[in-house]
């Protein structure tokens, strides 16, 4: 029973740290240049579902689009 709530408290909680790091590293990636620095692009990474190592700037494009 407890799992469940502390589970759902920190899923919403979580949820909005989410949504901070998107518009976060969305603005880092915007007002910097390729190649990122290397938490930013093990988001992009986890975001394009690419080894960062294949990652290219066409596809950093692609993951700031809406």
């Amino acid at each position: 029973m407890d799992m469940a709530e502390s589970r759902r408290v920190n899923g919403m909680r979580k949820d909005k740290e989410r949504i901070r790091r998107d518009r976060r590293m969305a603005e880092i990636i915007q007002k910097n240049k390729f190649p990122y620095t290397p938490a930013i692009m093990s988001w992009l990474s986890a975001r394009l579902g690419k080894p960062s190592s294949r990652i290219v700037e066409a596809d950093v494009q692609k993951a700031l689009a809406p």
